[in-house]
């Protein structure tokens, strides 16, 4: 069977490599820069703690302990104080981390890897498919054909693979525009994240609208200017006189010592393909969908397309065409990053457009919420999202009990007991290809495996989880958020809840790893395993 040719070697190209390796599927990455990449402090990765663990898994990476997470929010208009917010162990903050570190560790992962392979200084030019795979055409030094099962086109906003496809990539450009800057230097509120709208002072040109410094490891922040409306060029001269202003207007008017960093313009574009399949050939990532406004990360959720995929891919490749699973991708993930964009497009006239609607009493505490979701992960603007109509949902059944997780979303981390006895995280259990199936237990824990596996309704529901028709792998935790004992929870291997059952009901089971899978497979989608 031949490799995945994964288009593009960015975060989202590199972890879906990783991913598909992690399932015994090889790939094939098209690099066309030269297999390194540019250092940027000003460029940085924002991870929720389901990616930031999906890195952690598939690089061995200490991402957590790399990355930086603020001890607290603080928003502020003009000289008031809107909101403060401090994070502890039951409520963290996202993670941050320079990109580059991120890209870094997915390379020297993939450098161990046997099934992955990274072409560099390969620019994808033409591509054709057939029934049976897909065939690329690279220009540059090593100009040459390669030959693919499938297809992905993590190349970015630019993409070749989408332009090769016609797929029309329709939205707004320029939605908003940010002077960036990362410098070393101590503000009044250390590892505290600070959001202010119309600060009371004047910098040089057009008055400053909103503000944002964000902590990093080492001592080190990166401050986003909103810029004006209009294609104003920000001159070096410009960008450091705003920078000592800001400082000084921070530290009661005196600019304390900072060392520059990096600095750029970021510029946010809200864009969204149309079709993210076109039959072998797919999309993730910036080819897929550009959003980035009031403070939502569009790299997590390029992250999660390559979550999302590469199960999916890796059981086609094993065990054939899986048509309706393969077309989920797209719907389910389409779905969310839709939705995202949407409640962004919404927020943004109330939130920039001033004029009456800024002068309703409660507005500004109202703007202020829709900012602090977006950027701390929360709400319409910032919470990942659910699977909630997706076509791989079960139908209902009666023996079906609710949780707090619901069905569609993605499963809370739990300590688990896995078959060989080993207590673990239940996430550290995902991206293997298999179901997941958890039994709730209370008392288990203090009772030698031989015991209880062997006793009460382990027996059935071990038989029953033998008889999925997909390799499954039985778990069993003390608790679960909402679940009550002997609930059992059937899990995806990207780690969102299918369902959950009162008790074992082998057919219920049996009927919902089918539809998770996408549903009974025709004749005509039933070869031998490839793998």
């Amino acid at each position: 069977m031949d490799p995945v040719i994964i288009v593009g070697a960015g975060p989202v190209g590199l972890t879906l490599a990783l991913a598909l390796a992690r399932q015994e599927v090889p790939s094939v990455v098209l690099d066309e820069g030269p297999g390194k990449d540019e250092q940027r402090l000003a460029r940085t990765a924002v991870l929720r703690e389901d990616t930031a663990a999906l890195i952690g898994r598939l690089t061995g990476f200490p991402v957590a302990e790399t990355g930086f997470r603020w001890s607290g929010w603080r928003s502020m208009r003009r000289k008031q104080v809107m909101r403060e917010i401090t994070f502890g162990e039951d409520d963290p903050a996202l993670l941050h981390l320079p990109q580059h570190v991120l890209t870094a560790a997915l390379r020297e992962a993939i450098g161990t890897e046997r099934l992955v392979r990274v072409a560099a200084e390969s620019r994808l030019d033409s591509l054709e498919q057939e029934a049976a795979g897909v065939t690329a055409h690279t220009r540059g030094p090593k100009g040459t054909w390669w030959r693919g099962s499938y297809l992905v086109g993590c190349d970015g906003p630019r993409s070749t693979v989408r332009k090769l496809q016609d797929i029309r990539f329709p939205g707004r450009t320029a939605v908003e525009r940010h002077a960036v800057a990362a410098l070393r230097t101590e503000l009044p509120w250390p590892g505290e994240a600070l959001l202010h709208r119309t600060p009371p002072w004047r910098t040089s040109g057009p008055p400053v609208s909103e503000v944002t410094a964000r902590p990093l490891a080492d001592d080190v922040w990166r401050m986003d200017w909103l810029l004006p409306p209009g294609k104003d060029l920000v001159t070096p001269d410009l960008l450091v006189a705003r920078v000592r202003e800001t400082l000084a207007g921070w530290s009661g008017g005196t600019t304390p010592p900072y060392e520059l960093l990096d600095t750029g313009v970021h510029t946010v574009h809200h864009r969204l393909a149309r079709r993210w399949r076109a039959g072998r050939v797919f999309l993730a990532g910036d080819s897929a969908h550009l959003l980035g406004a009031l403070g939502t990360q569009g790299l997590d959720e390029g992250l999660r397309d390559a979550d999302n995929l590469a199960w999916k891919l890796a059981l086609a490749w094993h065990h054939g065409p899986h048509e309706a699973l393969l077309d989920s991708y797209q719907v389910e993930r389409r779905a969310i990053v839709a939705a995202r964009l949407r409640a962004a497009d919404q927020a943004l006239p109330l939130l920039r457009g001033g004029g009456l609607r800024s002068a309703v009493p409660g507005a500004a505490r109202g703007h202020d919420a829709l900012l602090t979701d977006g950027h701390l992960g929360r709400g319409p603007l910032g919470a990942p999202g659910a699977h909630t109509y997706s076509p791989l949902a079960p139908p209902h059944a009666e023996s079906a009990v609710e949780v707090d997780t619901a069905p569609g979303a993605a499963i809370s981390d739990v300590r688990v007991t896995a078959e060989d006895g080993s207590s673990v995280a239940l996430r550290d259990r995902l991206g293997r290809g298999a179901l997941l199936v958890l039994l709730i237990a209370p008392g288990t824990v203090v009772w030698d495996r031989k015991h209880w596996v062997t006793a009460g309704i382990m027996p059935r529901l071990a038989a029953a989880v033998t008889a999925l028709p997909h390799r499954a792998e039985l778990l069993v935790a003390e608790s679960y958020p909402g679940a009550a004992a002997h609930t059992v929870l059937l899990i995806r291997p990207d780690g969102h809840l299918v369902t959950a059952f009162g008790g074992v009901r082998p057919a219920d089971l049996y009927e919902a790893a089918e539809a998770a899978l996408g549903g009974p497979r025709t004749t005509a989608e039933a070869p031998a395993s490839k793998s």
